[in-house]
């Protein structure tokens, strides 16, 4: 089983920021909005697309938090 399931294009600064706080899984990110990942330094809208698209592949989404 693969430890690591980010998409490769998600960029650097992205994939670091989300290590840093523990996300190495998509399914681990349907526990988080988009808002929150956009709040990580490191994470800007382009890598929430391809995150958001990689979920819908897979049936999944982010958590809907207000």
């Amino acid at each position: 089983m693969n430890l690591v399931d980010l998409p490769n294009n998600i960029g650097n600064p992205a994939r670091r920021a989300l290590k840093e706080v523990g996300y190495t899984r998509l399914e681990q990110l349907t526990d988080i909005s988009e808002r929150e990942l956009l709040a990580l330094h490191g994470v800007g809208p382009k890598a929430v697309r391809i995150l958001r698209e990689a979920l819908q592949e897979k049936g999944l989404i982010f958590a809907n938090k207000k």
